[in-house]
């Protein structure tokens, strides 16, 4: 198929206007495509890189890439898909999540060709009039259709003020960047329906829309996030990323294959080398292939000659530091009830030995394994 049409259907779960998207496209007219990110985490994962993804494919054909940073929005959180409201950022952990954002992107798109903006920009200046204005143009009806807002209000779950107006506010960054396409999972649908009518209140072309399927996690269950420890970061190391990728259910194959690469899921070939030939190719897409090939004899001296890697983590401890706090500071675990978690379900060895004790205290260097691939050295 032509790059148009591929760049239209592959990976794309609703295209809203299509035939005028199409049409613009096929005009050669060169387009503004919007994604908006609010830092609400350090980290960018691979559910993130399918929407990257896709802009990568408009940037390849010539067009305007504007990467969002919502910092001002950050402060609510984006209730899309949320059973309770977002904990409230402070700018100061907005700004240390904000710090490798860009690097990150860029693993995916050509930084040097996009429009980096950050809606402070606008919203630190606008006011109450800008807001009240902005308010009178909707009704709060209207607002509370979208279904996770009515199942949480059936469920006696409150819905708060700063919530109903997050789309309207992710609406209006389309007006200040003039946003011709917007790309967003399927589950902003309604943030970015909400856009086209905030840019027809003032006045503006509406953007047409690409939806983009949510990837699901490590489980096979729910969506890759963060925040239920699904997920494999962009920033993680090589063995890492080949590690998990290892470690996913046989159906989860042809969706990734789909969404984070651009090789073929051959549904003849043995699931077990199939997850070998993706683990290689995402190692290789975020790190490279040297990377990529020292990551895949790692894990065939691990799991088939029963070694141990011969580069793996090394961190440093002093004596008598409690073995979960020093996994959490390091950011190998996400936190002391995930170590509590691993150590209760035999998954945390000390030298080859399962251990027992939550408080382990560490006298001496160490081999620590967790689960069944990751190894770290802990040096006295």
């Amino acid at each position: 198929m032509d790059k148009i049409t591929q760049l239209l259907s592959c990976g794309v779960e609703e295209a809203i206007e299509k035939d005028h998207l199409e049409k613009l496209l096929r005009a050669g007219e060169k387009l503004r495509v919007k994604f908006g990110i609010d830092p609400t985490a350090s980290d960018l994962h691979l559910g993130h890189t399918v929407p990257l993804r896709k802009l990568r494919q408009f940037q390849d054909l010539g067009h305007y890439i504007i990467l969002i940073i919502g910092d001002s929005t950050a402060v609510i959180g984006d209730p899309s898909g949320r059973s309770e409201a977002r904990k409230m950022l402070t700018k100061g952990e907005i700004k240390q999540n904000m710090k490798n954002y860009q690097k990150q992107a860029g693993k995916i798109l050509d930084m040097k060709k996009v429009e980096v903006r950050h809606n402070s920009e606008w919203y630190d200046k606008l006011g109450f009039e800008f807001l009240f204005d902005l308010t009178s143009k909707f009704t709060v009806a209207r607002i509370i259709e979208r279904d996770d807002f009515k199942k949480r209000m059936k469920d006696d779950i409150d819905v708060s003020m700063l919530e109903i107006i997050y789309p309207l506010l992710q609406g209006y960054d389309s007006v200040e960047v003039k946003a011709d396409v917007e790309i967003g999972g399927t589950d902003q649908k309604f943030n970015l329906l909400t856009g086209r009518k905030v840019q027809r209140r003032y006045g503006k072309r509406e953007q047409d829309i690409i939806t983009v399927p949510l990837l699901e996690g490590l489980d096979g269950e729910k969506k890759m996030s963060k925040s239920l420890g699904n997920y494999i970061g962009i920033a993680e190391s090589a063995d890492s990323q080949y590690g998990k990728i290892m470690s996913i259910p046989d159906k989860l194959l042809p969706q990734y294959f789909e969404l984070l690469t651009d090789l073929r899921f051959d549904e003849k070939e043995n699931p077990r080398d199939a997850k070998m030939r993706l683990a290689y190719e995402i190692a290789k897409i975020y790190h490279n292939e040297k990377e990529a090939k020292k990551a895949q004899e790692n894990f065939v001296k691990l799991f088939q000659k029963k070694e141990i890697p011969e580069d793996i983590l090394e961190i440093k401890a002093k004596k008598e530091e409690n073995l979960g706090e020093l996994l959490v500071k390091k950011n190998i675990i996400s936190s002391k009830n995930e170590f509590r978690r691993l150590v209760k379900s035999r998954a945390v060895d000390i030298d080859g030995e399962a251990i027992s004790d939550i408080n382990y205290l560490i006298k001496k260097t160490i081999i620590v394994k967790i689960g069944k691939k990751k190894f770290i050295k802990i040096k006295m």
